[in-house]
């Protein structure tokens, strides 16, 4: 363990402290879209100069992406020093934006306590929540805890934004990324988020930190930051999708697919049964990763109404409603289908869905209106 985490005997041993919130830019990696937030500790009379980082993770651990999608992540703090974590982040262009804090000698050993109290084996690692105890969660938390006065913030924010537009403004040219997330999201990532739930972004707390100040029990007002620079200045954005095509050109492609289809069947008086099977398939196994999503620790994915349009009992009815289609019938399952893809689009006024799946419902509920 680095030398100057370990607890601090006096006040005056923190005169030479400087604790800062470091924010790290976006970068191209749907990990790291939407940016990283760690703590410098910098002790200039012992000349050591730390990063703490509670973003560590390692893909190499046993079924890291099946445990991540259920909410089952353990991250970790880390500690380096700073020139490393600076190297880690110069070659990407995002830059680093350092935001010195005002903050008391007590409340500077009472803060470097905490980070030595939980960078002991037993308590470096976490339940990860992408929305509600991230890496920037985490350091927030570590740094108003020990604060001796109220932190009050004067910048505003827009109330009405969700979590999922939040994350849209970050993920707009990595469109396939986008369409996952919001494939997964369900009707909890719709709501209204408050300032607080809006600081799991780290440019939003950094940028929420910039304006705040503490009111300490004599309603005496400091502010929260004393020097707000950049570390690294940020030279490049986060890129975009390789893949030619957006999610809403192959959605829009599928669903006028599927009605010419349907209208040339009508007009030949033909018999695409083949089409029902391969749609109630296709849709039914993509019900099937949203029905795991009701089972998920994230608490934003549990209610989601795109399984009623993407439904997985498609794909155990798909048999049965094929044979009668084959005998130019249509069985109780086409109904209720239909009756689902109905209400998934009058839930659409009022929620957000994957880009392009609207274009699909409207092509099915066409086929299968009758």
């Amino acid at each position: 363990m680095p030398a100057l985490c370990q607890p601090q005997s006096a006040d005056k041993d923190m005169d030479s402290v400087e604790i800062s919130l470091l924010t790290c830019g976006p970068r191209p990696y749907v990990y790291s879209l939407y940016g990283h937030t760690a703590i410098r500790f910098n002790d200039k009379a012992r000349d050591t100069d730390l990063a703490i980082n509670y973003g560590v993770f390692s893909f190499d651990k046993p079924f890291f992406v099946l445990r991540f999608v259920f909410g089952m992540t353990d991250y970790e703090m880390g500690i380096e020093y700073f020139s490393d974590f600076v190297a880690n982040y110069a070659a990407s262009g995002c830059g680093i934006r350092q935001q010195v804090l005002n903050l008391t000698n007590k409340e500077k050993r009472a803060i470097a306590d905490a980070i030595y109290t939980n960078y002991e084996p037993q308590n470096r690692v976490y339940r990860y929540n992408y929305f509600y105890n991230n890496c920037t969660t985490k350091a927030r938390d570590i740094i108003l805890s020990h604060i001796n006065g109220k932190v009050t913030y004067h910048n505003k924010i827009d109330s009405s934004r969700s979590f999922r537009q939040l994350i849209h403004q970050y993920n707009e040219t990595h469109r396939w990324a986008r369409f996952g997330n919001d494939l997964l999201l369900g009707v909890k990532a719709d709501l209204h988020t408050s300032r607080a739930e809006q600081q799991f972004l780290p440019e939003h707390l950094a940028d929420d930190f910039a304006k705040a100040k503490i009111q300490d029990g004599n309603k005496a007002s400091r502010p929260l930051v004393t020097s707000d620079t950049w570390v690294l200045p940020r030279t490049s954005d986060v890129g975009s999708d390789s893949f030619p095509l957006s999610p809403f050109v192959c959605m829009l492609a599928i669903a006028l697919a599927v009605v010419a289809l349907t209208v040339i069947e009508t007009l030949r008086k033909a018999n695409y049964w083949w089409l029902d099977l391969a749609l109630m398939l296709s849709t039914g196994l993509c019900g099937l990763i949203l029905l795991a999503m009701v089972f998920s620790q994230h608490p934003t994915v549990s209610l989601n109404l795109q399984i009623l349009l993407l439904n997985p009992l498609s794909l155990f009815m798909a048999i049965p409603t094929t044979k009668a289609i084959r005998k130019g019938k249509r069985n109780w399952w086409i109904k209720t289908w239909a009756a689902c893809i109905l209400i998934f689009l009058i839930a659409g006024f009022f929620l957000d869905y994957a880009e392009g799946l609207i274009f699909v419902a409207l092509s099915l509920l066409l086929r299968y209106h009758k």
